[in-house]
């Protein structure tokens, strides 16, 4: 039976009490004027405050909100719940405090009727736009990086890290469930593993409005290298059984 929810928005939450309503505002305010049906699924990480709480109280206002919980702490494990857990023929994950408005995805759009399988916001191609730019270390960090990761994984892919990303249903299912990080190189990894099976990648200009209260500290990049470089192991080494996977890609 095909698929009766069009979008699914998942939205990754650790400790964000203060941030949370007002994204789900957002989302809320775009998506119901929409002529497809979508769902949005708020993943709890574990807060410690009361991120949860408030999410479920928008879940008696807003059509289609569910909660759900991810005990093991990580970004990389909330998207995977939140991803395995959707219904939606495209699944887009957002970051909860809303840098990228969800009005960005109907730019995603004509690219999966194209035939791409994962299309990706960035904030380093022709026509991004940051508001405002980020402090100079994050540019540095985000530059030395990217340099790494494409290097080593994914050539002409300018900006992996960007937290705006959209699936098919297919190839979320596939891509999630063969993951293995679970810091802040799992971009890059579901990446590496949709370019690797052969998946249509299309990466497009988003407007980014950086958060002066972001979670991700300097140690972050450090973090994502040294993951890029165990993936390039993995990769190499057939830890993922790739042949395998292979044979079930349409």
């Amino acid at each position: 039976m095909k698929n009766s929810v069009y979008l699914s928005v998942i939205i990754p939450a650790y400790n964000e009490a203060k941030r949370i309503s007002l994204t789900l505002i957002d989302v809320n305010k775009h998506l119901s004027k929409a002529n497809f049906t979508y769902e949005i699924i708020v993943v709890d990480n574990n807060s410690k405050d009361a991120t949860k709480e408030i999410a479920e109280r928008f879940s008696h206002i807003i059509k289609n909100l569910r909660v759900i919980e991810c005990p093991i702490q990580g970004k990389a494990n909330a998207v995977k719940m939140g991803m395995l857990s959707a219904k939606g023929d495209i699944r887009l994950f957002t970051d909860a405090d809303n840098s990228t408005s969800i009005d960005q995805v109907y730019k995603m759009f004509p690219y999966f009727e194209k035939g791409y399988n994962i299309v990706i916001g960035s904030r380093d191609v022709e026509e991004a736009k940051l508001i405002p730019s980020q402090p100079w270390y994050r540019r540095l960090g985000g530059n030395i990086g990217n340099l790494v990761i494409q290097a080593l994984l994914l050539p002409g892919i300018w900006d992996t890290q960007c937290g705006f990303k959209a699936l098919t249903a297919e190839v979320a299912e596939k891509i999630f469930s063969m993951a293995k990080i679970r810091g802040w190189g799992f971009d890059a990894e579901i990446l590496a593993l949709a370019k690797t099976l052969g998946y249509k990648i299309k990466e497009i200009p988003v407007v980014w409005v950086n958060s002066p209260f972001s979670h991700v500290k300097a140690s972050a990049y450090l973090e994502v290298l040294w993951e890029v470089f165990k993936i390039r192991w993995w990769l190499t080494t057939n830890r993922y059984k790739i042949r395998k996977a292979r044979e079930t890609v349409k």
